[in-house]
């Protein structure tokens, strides 16, 4: 039986951070109630001409030159002219014929092997609104439709078939979020709809050098549907294939709970579209100088920075990469660092209890009132011994909650760590005389008694015992 393999492309939608829709003034912002940020351009009403938002344009040369695509110096707006029941006017406005960004590309790292994925190219276009269908937040026995979304502007980003399995789709999508975010331009959140995929897959045997017949998967939003939903069409196809059954061209649905794709429609074709020039937004034509300036504004790219971090601040390969997934969390540890110059202190905080804090309040970075200043300022505090290890997280807790300075935490708590040498020792004489038998372990060549026995020190002292003093005093004291 011949070995398959699949061949998958992918198609990204991506909303624009823009204060306004594409082609009219209406509010951009996430959760208004429903229908409330239309007006009759957005609505499509007779007599209300699209006006071509500047700055959606700029976004989409940002996030364009930073996939590595050439600008096209020309390019013109189209109707895409199927039936859209979630656009009032009835068709979209698209860059079909000429999309404004092509040839690009993005290198994604597969088991120690960098794999570059093509882009073929990246366009500007309005989004759809969004359908309530019975028994999706609404009680409504119909179909209901929110217009808030329509005209929001969008770039698609259509990759060349060169990803080859689920591992590799879901490392794209997360290179390309790093990317998108790091320029500024969207916020790339799956579950609020702002970055949205679509997956064409289709299998062929290993040695063939044709495509096999394609299906669209649709409905998956967040990297580990788009996995699962890869994986089993990728079975289902092959499945079909080796029993000498064909694969239907077709839109399929991911459904999450079931763990299946299911038939949503046929597929369309391109004549389907029914697309021509829309002759009421004029041709777009890009200054090249207008491009170089926008060039030269874009950040260090991740990939340079991980690799800056790595070679400049002897971070290891797997603390640069989690730091410089973000352009938040890279900021944040640069800065950090040139407060407190010790990368690898910084780097495990930041991996660990600043993550840890993040994950549980289920934010972003940006999203707190936590700054560089303030995780500097608390590892100065345990650098000169003025608290603990332990108690730095305990502090750390309430500086992330309430943003407040750590010294003023650390003194109206009264956590200042505990260095005087005749309290600790009176505390260590204690703990000696409570357990005879660890002290006897460890004057046995137990090494490992002593632990227990900084444990309990620690414990009566809540912490803010010196562990280095506490462990020489207990030395000193057992080995008398």
């Amino acid at each position: 039986m011949r070995e398959m393999e699949a061949v998958i492309g992918l198609e990204i939608h991506i909303e624009l951070q823009t204060g306004t829709k594409i082609f009219c003034g209406c509010s951009t912002a996430f959760g208004a109630a429903p229908n409330t940020q239309v007006c009759p351009v957005c609505l499509g009403l007779p007599g209300h001409k699209p006006v071509l938002n500047q700055k959606a344009v700029e976004y989409h040369t940002r996030a364009a030159l930073a996939l590595n695509c050439e600008i096209v110096p020309y390019t013109t707006f189209d109707r895409k002219n199927y039936f859209y029941a979630d656009l009032p006017k009835g068709y979209q406005i698209s860059q079909y014929f000429h999309p404004m960004g092509v040839n690009g590309h993005v290198d994604v790292n597969l088991n120690g092997e960098t794999r570059r994925i093509g882009i073929r190219q990246i366009h500007l276009e309005e989004d759809t609104g969004k359908l309530l269908h019975p028994g999706e937040i609404t009680d409504s026995p119909y179909s209901l439709v929110d217009f808030n979304r329509a005209g929001v502007p969008l770039v698609e980003i259509v990759t060349q078939p060169d990803v080859r399995n689920a591992e590799e789709a879901r490392l794209f999508l997360q290179k390309l979020r790093s990317i998108i975010r790091y320029v500024g331009v969207s916020d790339c959140k799956m579950e609020e709809g702002s970055m949205r995929c679509d997956a064409n897959v289709s299998v062929r045997p290993s040695d063939s050098v044709e495509f096999g017949q394609k299906t669209e998967l649709k409905n998956m939003n967040s990297f580990r549907a788009v996995a699962r939903g890869i994986e089993y069409e990728i079975a289902r196809q092959t499945e079909l294939v080796r029993g000498g059954e064909p694969v239907v061209p077709e839109t399929r649905h991911w459904d999450e709970a079931r763990g299946i794709t299911r038939v949503m429609r046929t597929k369309y074709l391109a004549t389907d579209y029914r697309c021509f020039p829309d002759p009421n937004v004029p041709p777009l034509e890009c200054d090249p100088e207008w491009v170089a300036r926008i060039r030269q504004s874009l950040p260090e790219p991740p990939d340079a920075r991980y690799a800056r971090l790595v070679h400049d601040h002897g971070l290891p390969a797997y603390d640069a990469e989690v730091i410089t997934a973000s352009r938040a969390m890279a900021d944040f540890y640069e800065q950090t660092v040139d407060l407190f110059n010790e990368p690898k202190t910084v780097s495990n905080w930041l991996m660990g209890e600043v993550s840890r804090c993040l994950n549980a309040a289920g934010k972003e970075l940006e999203e707190t009132a936590l700054a560089p200043q303030q995780l500097a300022g608390l590892l100065q505090l345990v650098q000169k011994g003025v608290i603990s290890g332990k108690i730095a997280k305990e502090v750390f807790e309430d500086v992330f909650q309430t943003g407040r300075d750590p010294e003023t935490i650390v003194k109206e708590k009264g956590l200042v760590q505990i260095a005087d040498e005749d309290e600790l020792g009176a505390v260590v004489d204690r703990v000696i005389t409570a357990n005879p038998k660890v002290a006897e372990d460890f004057r046995g060549g137990k090494e490992r008694a002593l632990g227990f026995l900084v444990g309990q020190v620690m414990k009566e002292t809540r912490g803010k015992a010196n562990p280095q003093l506490v462990n020489e005093l207990l030395r000193q004291r057992l080995r008398n």
